[in-house]
């Protein structure tokens, strides 16, 4: 598999990445072990998890994987904290929530250090000099090699981003943000992928295949396997399963047709190869429908497919995103 640099950063990872959302939840030991060995004879590298992903129980899959399945210097592991299962407050980007949470993280693991560490979202109620301090700590003791945010919006990206580059001292510079792209959700493209080209910071898109709509999967009915059937993944799928979706679903299926590959394959290639983008994160609920996706490493769509897809899909970005004097 391609390799490519995480932003303006020296550390390289495969440009599909493996998910572990569901590990530790709905994928048991046994399936999450063929999902890592097939990603890993496939040449894929990043693998991403949080800390709350399956209440830690996918970290410790994942590290239980380490060593005995897959060589530990063969991955680059991402994880992520500040993520809170408190109702009043479900952001915590204290410096002592973090740092004791990666601590906890890297026990799960089973490892000295992850390769990225991800604050998980803005907390508005801690100084964000404050949550920076704890990614600058992280990677001076080594805990972390690299740092990112996620889920963090133009405004917020830019200035942590700026902070770091700016503020006095030795500061770490961000590598990477997470957050959701697809051809059903292209929000990024407002205001956070071009402040993430501008500084320098690698996008890893979530749910680029929009939650498994863009399989084409739901076009007819909820196949009672999906995560549109499960009952506590339902409402993740909902949202995009309206008329605006199926217009662009069936675009996807049309140039999956014509190009005779799949609409996993359109859709995937799609974001994999927009400006910005460093790896695509991908959760499979097996190994057949990872070897699906990973199967899109031989493909490259044509420009005027991207054309089509671009213009059947596009936002509406007026003022101020669009260039004010034409207005």
């Amino acid at each position: 598999m391609e390799q490519r640099h995480l932003g303006r950063t020296g550390l390289r990872v495969s440009r599909i990445g493996l998910g572990t959302l569901t590990w530790g939840r709905d994928t048991d030991e046994h399936d999450a072990a063929d999902l890592l060995k097939t990603f890993w004879e496939a040449g894929g590298s990043l693998v991403d998890t949080a800390d709350v992903y399956g209440d830690g129980e996918a970290e410790y899959l994942l590290g239980r994987l380490i060593e005995g399945l897959v060589p530990r210097r063969d991955l680059v592991i991402s994880t992520k904290a500040g993520s809170v299962p408190d109702p009043d407050r479900r952001f915590d980007g204290s410096r002592g929530h973090l740092l004791s949470a990666l601590d906890a993280s890297l026990a799960r693991l089973g490892t000295d250090y992850v390769d990225v560490w991800h604050i998980h979202a803005f907390d508005p109620d801690t100084p964000l000099d404050e949550t920076l301090q704890a990614l600058d700590l992280a990677v001076s003791s080594g805990r972390a090699r690299y740092a990112g945010v996620s889920n963090f919006c133009g405004w917020q990206l830019a200035k942590a981003a700026t902070w770091q580059i700016a503020a006095p001292g030795t500061r770490t510079r961000l590598a990477s943000t997470q957050l959701e792209y697809s051809l059903l959700q292209r929000g990024v493209e407002r205001e956070v992928l071009p402040a993430a080209l501008d500084l320098g910071i690698g996008m890893l898109p979530s749910s680029p295949l929009g939650r498994g709509v863009l399989t084409g999967k739901y076009r007819h009915s909820t196949p009672s396997d999906s995560r549109g059937a499960s009952e506590h993944l339902a409402p993740f799928v909902a949202p995009y399963l309206d008329d605006t979706a199926t217009r662009i679903v069936d675009a996807v299926t049309t140039a999956a047709d014509g190009l005779a590959v799949t609409p996993l394959q359109v859709a995937l290639a799609w974001v994999r190869d927009r400006p910005g983008v460093a790896a695509p994160i991908v959760g499979a609920r097996n190994a057949q429908q990872l070897t699906a996706a990973l199967s899109v490493e031989a493909l490259s769509l044509p420009d005027e497919i991207c054309r089509a897809l671009d213009d059947v899909s596009a936002p509406v970005h007026r003022y101020p995103d669009h260039d004010w004097s034409t207005l």
